[in-house]
């Protein structure tokens, strides 16, 4: 995403989440656990703008995004998604799913690693902003259900039929997305969906230690490996080893790049500067 911004002033307040930021590790806390972290229409919307923010600003180096109490997220609000969906007519509908989509777009298009940290439920909706993570860590708590045809629709919501197959396979995905069984944290390390099984209550920790890890790292690397995995899904061999060519062209023109060969030579740990 572009760092360039025009006249709308940087958000003070996120009404429907809560956002810290401490060196360079952003964590956004999914703040409603009376409702397991369901989703309103303004909690996606602030996630949306959140992350595109953050992209243009260029201070956050990665993001652990986590929920509150006794689960990650139940998915959309009963009462206050569903039951309102079902007086809305066909263009306000396409401009709400549309808006989900962009949540999932703007995870997977943000310049920095983006940690899921999954302890209970991670449903629906929630269980899609997980996959859309780079990294899932999670505790044996921990359950995700794709319930989209439980409720009468296409479990192919939010990029999810896009997505799921790439993580798990795509056996494991229609299983998945047809049946909207759970799936809880042993299987799902199994089949893939979980990148790390902490112990029980653990989960934030290990996000939190790993995002350390990759805000400590190099930024710029991250962002253009991130790039890479998600513009390659779809590219024949020979357009994305171009695309890797040029990409690692212009980053051995970085100062990272020298950096390393600097402290190499010197003996000692690069001081990343991620440009």
């Amino acid at each position: 995403m572009s760092p360039f911004t025009g006249s709308a002033a940087r958000t003070s307040d996120w009404q429907h989440l809560r956002v810290e930021l401490t060196d360079g590790v952003a964590t956004v806390t999914l703040a409603r656990p009376e409702k397991l972290n369901a989703l309103t229409f303004g909690a996606y919307a602030d996630l949306r703008d959140l992350l595109a923010e953050l992209s243009r600003e260029r201070a956050v180096r990665a993001l652990v995004l986590t929920g509150e109490g006794r689960g990650f997220c139940s998915g959309g609000d009963v009462d206050e998604i569903i039951g309102a969906t079902l007086s809305m007519d066909t263009a306000q509908l396409l401009d709400f799913n549309r808006m989900t989509g962009q949540v999932v777009r703007a995870v997977r298009e943000c310049p920095f690693p983006v940690i899921a940290a999954v302890h209970g439920v991670a449903a629906g909706a929630g269980a899609v902003l997980a996959l859309a993570a780079d990294f899932r860590v999670a505790d044996p708590t921990a359950r995700f259900a794709f319930l989209f045809t439980r409720v009468g629709l296409s479990g192919g919501d939010m990029g999810a039929a896009y997505l799921l197959p790439r993580v798990v396979g795509l056996g494991h995905a229609t299983r998945l997305l047809m049946l909207g069984e759970p799936v809880r944290a042993p299987e799902a390390e199994r089949i893939g969906l979980i990148s790390e099984l902490t112990d029980e209550g653990r989960a934030d920790e290990a996000a939190g230690a790993l995002a350390r890890r990759l805000a400590e790292g190099p930024a710029l690397a991250y962002a253009q490996t991130k790039a890479l995995l998600t513009a390659e899904l779809d590219m024949p061999l020979a357009p994305s080893i171009e695309l890797d060519a040029s990409t690692q062209a212009l980053l051995m023109n970085g100062e990272d790049y020298a950096e390393f060969h600097a402290a190499f030579k010197e003996k000692r740990p690069p001081k990343w500067q991620g440009r």
